[in-house]
């Protein structure tokens, strides 16, 4: 074992802030609900097209919940999936149950279609910008479908920088306590497999490079460029790990992590 579950959460919405859960399913295309959403902007690169918190900070204070919370917790066919043999991929929630609202920062709540979210995620931005909203059954993730982050990492990180660094800056699916308890433990994880829980397997593929959102403040979007400055300079610009998920499973908060090779 080198480590158990601290905590779990995904994004509904690409760049807003996370939610916290007790259990998230672990599938192919990444976490159940997490980054389903996603604003492409008409600034961006063909490569990278989403609008995100490097160009308006300001996107993390704003919280997306799914409308129908209990049905995107799991697929919900899971159990009846698990019972066939070998197991067999569950199938994802209707677009109806994939409904999310969004609360702003001044408290107003709006549907992530309503086209006054769009507005205000311009305030600010470049004359001419336009912003259009994507919907995948996969995870719109940056790089690899799963994201782990030890809070050892997080630790270290904030007495080299002197600053106390919020776990959330990292925006993780998996915070992990490590057993070992060094700071960027989970780096000597790349290459190796881990089954997480009861079922769940992942194979570690990268180190996690790391942008300009590990500098912003996860409740007020303030930013500190030592942060980024800091990871560049001493952890050749990574803090974390990627990975991808060989079996699909339920990974619920407290599980054990076990090196398999």
């Amino acid at each position: 074992m080198v480590g158990r579950v601290e905590s779990l959460w995904r994004y509904p919405v690409k760049s807003m802030r996370g939610e916290e859960l007790r259990e998230i399913f672990a599938g192919f295309p990444g976490v159940y609900g997490d980054r389903v959403y996603a604003f492409r902007s008409s600034a961006a690169p063909k490569g990278f097209p989403y609008f995100t918190g490097r160009e308006q900070a300001q996107m993390l204070r704003y919280r997306a919940v799914f409308r129908q919370g209990e049905r995107m917790t799991l697929p919900p066919n899971l159990a009846e999936a698990d019972a066939l043999a070998p197991g067999v991929t569950p199938q994802y929630a209707d677009p109806a149950d994939q409904v999310v609202d969004v609360e702003t920062p001044s408290g107003e709540v709006l549907a992530v279609d309503d086209p006054r979210l769009n507005d205000l995620l311009r305030e600010g931005g470049r004359d001419g910008l336009a912003l259009s909203l994507l919907r995948s059954e996969r995870a719109l993730t940056d790089c690899r479908p799963v994201s782990l982050f030890s809070i050892q990492t997080a630790r270290q990180l904030s007495q080299e920088v002197g600053v106390e660094l919020d776990k959330r800056r990292f925006r993780a699916n998996v915070y992990v306590d490590l057993a070992g308890g060094a700071g960027f433990g989970e780096n000597a994880w790349v290459g190796h497999r881990l089954r997480i829980g009861g079922k769940a397997e992942v194979t570690v593929m990268d180190r996690d490079p790391r942008c300009k959102m590990i500098t912003l403040d996860p409740d007020t979007a303030e930013a500190n460029p030592e942060v980024m400055r800091h990871v560049a300079k001493g952890h050749d610009g990574t803090a974390g790990v990627y990975a991808a998920v060989l079996v699909e499973g339920v990974i619920r908060a407290g599980d054990a992590i076990a090196l398999l090779d």
